[in-house]
């Protein structure tokens, strides 16, 4: 069951850079920046009401957001919509024809259990599972 929009990616070349709008101006509050060596990623994530905003920024020149970036520039990366029973949403989701890109969960964030779903399968948007850690 999808329980609502958990956080929205946002790719950016530096953290420090974008927190200077995000968080200097329109005063989104930081809760905490880490580092996720298995995506080659740095994240910052920011309070914005219910919701999360999360700044990644690139760790390495093979990250999949370095290539994001060279690509298409800094902006809207990903939409992650919380849910629980991970494994058992994307076997059904497989069975449905959905393009996954994770077709098992791994984790992310926060020590979340995450799974991307390909863009073709969502009108153009990479979608983000995720099932929170306790």
């Amino acid at each position: 069951m999808i329980k609502g929009i958990d956080h929205v990616g946002i790719a950016v070349k530096s953290i420090d850079e974008a927190k200077k709008f995000w968080v200097d101006t329109l005063g989104l509050k930081l809760s905490h920046i880490e580092e996720v060596p298995e995506q080659k990623v740095r994240v910052a994530m920011l309070k914005a009401g219910e919701t999360t905003i999360e700044l990644l920024e690139p760790t390495s020149p093979d990250s999949p957001i370095r290539r994001f970036i060279e690509k298409r520039g800094e902006g809207l990366h990903h939409l992650t919509l919380r849910t629980d029973k991970l494994a058992e949403r994307l076997q059904k989701l497989k069975g449905a024809n959905v393009a996954l890109i994770d077709e098992q969960p791994r984790i992310g964030a926060g020590g979340a259990r995450i799974a991307f779903l390909h863009p073709k399968s969502a009108h153009g948007v990479l979608v983000e599972l995720c099932e929170p850690h306790d």
